[in-house]
Formats: structure tokens, sequence, C-alpha cells
């Protein structure tokens, strides 16, 4: 009797031996599976904790490609820059003669039908001139007033007319003209289409080259845009003789660009 009572303590019950052996199953497997891994997937910690696996990723393949758009449209205002200079034997005096000619060339501007918000200030400087001989110090000969403006014209034709106006009212430096839009948006987005376009005509030429399908496009950047004309210049000094006509000024055309690059997938 008390031999089969000391079996019976130490016998385990058939259920729980059951969900003993299930467990050591369950962590034998998983650590077959780990031993079973190619190095490159797991790295031990530097404390010797839990290893740190580390899945590699292979990107898709794409394109990255350029392309632009232009538009040529014709300019419907133009910007001049022009100057008052004066020299005197005193700054005082340089700097009245200045104001002198400048309240006339602004006159001359109203008269031209210029309104007063497309008239700007670009610049006013007052300066020591000197006499430079050589074996001797400089000697100072007088004072030069420099007073510049920039006008906004709004009527092309009126451009010849107006230049010619300043010049008889006092202006005697013309530093240069430019013609631009006063709305680029319309050109821009006509240029954007194209560069689209040639983009994606671009993009196809590549694929099939390549003997791939093309892709979704991944990102598309914009670059570029417009930019108005840089001034040409007109007069060197407006002292120069002139013609009973007004001057002649040609407005030309202008191109607006827009620039972009496309990443696109390629697909094997």
């Amino acid at each position: 009797m008390t031999r089969s009572k000391a079996v019976a303590r130490v016998a385990a019950p058939p259920a729980v031996s059951n969900r003993m052996l299930l467990v050591s199953g369950a962590v034998m497997a998983a650590a077959a599976l780990f031993a079973a891994a190619p190095a490159a997937h797991a790295q031990s910690q530097p404390d010797g904790g839990s290893p740190m696996v580390i899945h590699a990723v292979a990107d898709r393949p794409a394109l990255n490609l350029s392309a632009y758009g232009e538009v040529k449209t014709a300019p419907d205002m133009a910007t001049i820059s022009f100057g008052v200079v004066t020299e005197a034997t005193t700054a005082a005096e340089a700097m009245r003669q200045n104001a002198t000619r400048m309240n006339q060339v602004m006159a001359a501007l109203r008269r031209a039908g210029i309104a007063e918000r497309d008239v700007q200030t670009s610049g006013l400087n007052l300066s020591a001139q000197y006499d430079y001989v050589q074996n001797e110090p400089p000697r100072l000969r007088g004072y030069q007033a420099n007073n510049r403006v920039t006008v906004i014209i709004n009527d092309l034709n009126a451009v010849g007319r107006t230049a010619d106006a300043v010049v008889a009212a006092g202006v005697n430096q013309i530093d240069g003209i430019s013609f631009g839009l006063r709305d680029p948006s319309a050109a821009e987005n006509r240029a954007r289409q194209i560069a689209v376009r040639n983009l994606q005509a671009k993009a196809a030429l590549y694929a099939d080259a390549l003997g791939v399908r093309l892709g979704g496009i991944r990102s598309l950047t914009e670059g570029g845009g417009y930019s108005p004309q840089p001034p040409m210049l007109q007069y060197a000094r407006a002292e120069m003789a002139m013609d009973s006509g007004s001057t002649p000024v040609a407005a030309g055309q202008l191109t607006v660009r827009i620039d972009i690059t496309g990443v696109y997938d390629l697909v094997r």
C-alpha cells in the first residue's frame, strides 16, 4: 500500500504531460527555425540580448527624366529705367539742379498718360567728383547728383513716345528697356502641359528601348517659369540727336519656359 501511494504522487496526470510536450515542441520548432535563418538576417546585440533581425527590401527599378515646355507669346507691358545726372561745384547746387530737372520729367510722364503708381524712384545718389593728375593729390572738381526712375508702360505703342518725352524734359541717361507680361499664368500653364507631354513621350521611348513596361509616376518636380526679359540698352547717353518721329521700339516675343523632372516606375 505504501509503495502504490508513492507512485501515485510522482506520476503526472496525462493532460498535464500533453501540455508540457506541446510547449516543449513549440520551443524546439522556434529554435530550429531561427537556427536555419541566414546569417545576414540575424545579428546579436552587443550586450548579448535578443538577436536583432534585419530585413532587406529591394528597390524597384525607376526612370528619372527631365523635360521642358516652351511657349512664345507677345508682351503686353514694358519697363523703362532712366536717370537725371547733374554736376555742380557744390553738393547743394547739384541736388537743386537735379530736383528741377526731375520735376520736369515727372510732369512729362503725367502728360504722357503714365499713372503715378507706375513710377518708382529706383536710386538717388550724390558723390564727390575728383580730377586725378599723376604725382599730384586728387583735386575736388565738384559734386554729382544722380536720380534714377523706373517706369512701367502698359501701352506698348507709347514706349517710344514716352522715352522721347522724358529725354526732352531733362533725362540724360537711359539704362534700358525690358518687356514683360502683366499676368503670365496662362502662358505658364500652356508650357506646363507641353512639358508633361514631352516627359511622357520621353519616358515611353526609354521604356520601349529598354524592353520594359512603363509604370506609374512616383514624383514630379517643376523648375523654371516666366522671367522678364533683361533690359536692352537703348541709349548710352540720351543727348543723341533724334529725328522728328518717335524712337522706334520693337517688342518682339517672349519665351515662357517650364522645366520639370519626373521619376517613373519600370515593370519587367
